[in-house]
């Protein structure tokens, strides 16, 4: 495979077209379009196809893209490594992959301390399904997972599971909604209007739990895989919601809502996986050590 001509997909890929890639090349569509297409014939398949006036991904183009990644990201792994040990700073690469149900919010947390150790580190963060990224560490192309679950003993990755801390969770409600509830918490949630983790989150099924043994039924709004979405709708008052309590402060401000209360037996776990029993990396051990400071284990 000629890595120029994999290196001019990936540069129209991520620009949008092949024009507004040829512009930020300077080099001529025509010549843009035609090493694509000897990369085209290597491969044995279209990588873009006509949309409209432009183009887009076809199928085996978003594999493609996918590989191009990882390639172009180990490239500039591989010379800013040569390059520093050249030029006498040793750089350490930390290659992180973030659950997408872990908050942004907490995984900056629990990430800060690994960037104040007295090495020089570069941080690689990648955001994916847990199952993806275990296997991601299985093969070491990860040095850390970040969840909100821990790994199974059926999976067959051999890693080890790292507690780095435990809150409670807080239900939010805007002003408004929150002087129409009656009752005191946690009645007032029921026949409340709420906005709930997707089916597919470990936190849904102790919410579920949680829900049934106080006997409450809210009316459920909206189920969200995305954190973030979900919050969204509850600043705009659709319904209750509930967060980690350690981010209480940065809720309330982002989204202007007010706590309705806290759930002190309703708790979310985070956890740090890696191939180490016994920790060694630096940044692991940074960010282990800070998190048993930060977060409550109530």
């Amino acid at each position: 495979m000629n890595f120029k001509h994999l290196y001019y997909f990936w540069a129209a890929a991520k620009a949008g077209g092949i024009v507004r890639a040829g512009e930020q090349l300077h080099v001529t569509p025509q010549t843009l379009s035609t090493q694509i297409k000897l990369l085209e014939d290597s491969l044995g398949c279209h990588l873009f196809q006509k949309q409209g006036r432009g183009v887009e991904l076809t199928p085996e183009g978003r594999t493609a893209l996918s590989y191009a990644d990882q390639i172009f990201s180990l490239g500039a792994e591989l010379e800013a490594a040569v390059g520093n040990k050249r030029a006498g700073v040793r750089t350490l690469n930390f290659r992180v992959g973030i659950a997408d149900a872990v908050p942004k919010a907490i995984a900056y947390r629990l990430l800060e301390p690994a960037l104040a150790i007295p090495e020089q580190v570069r941080l690689i963060c990648h955001e994916g399904h847990f199952r993806d990224l275990l296997g991601q560490l299985s093969v070491q192309r990860l040095d850390l997972v970040i969840a909100n679950e821990a790994m199974g003993k059926q999976t067959s990755v051999k890693a080890f599971n790292h507690t780095l801390g435990i809150t409670a969770m807080t239900f939010f409600a805007t002003p408004t909604l929150h002087a129409s509830l009656e009752g005191k918490f946690p009645q007032c949630l029921d026949g409340a209007p709420m906005l709930i983790p997707g089916s597919a989150s470990a936190m849904r099924q102790r919410l579920d739990l949680w829900l049934a043994e106080h006997g409450l039924r809210p009316r459920l709004i909206g189920e969200f895989d995305d954190a973030a979405l979900l919050k969204a709708f509850g600043g705009e008052g659709r319904g209750v919601f509930m967060s980690p309590t350690v981010l209480e402060e940065e809720t309330c401000a982002q989204y202007g809502v007010q706590v309705l209360g806290r759930a002190s037996e309703l708790v979310e776990e985070f956890f740090g996986i890696s191939v180490e029993r016994r920790i060694t990396h630096p940044c692991v051990a940074a960010i282990t050590r800070a998190a048993r400071l930060q977060f409550s284990r109530k």
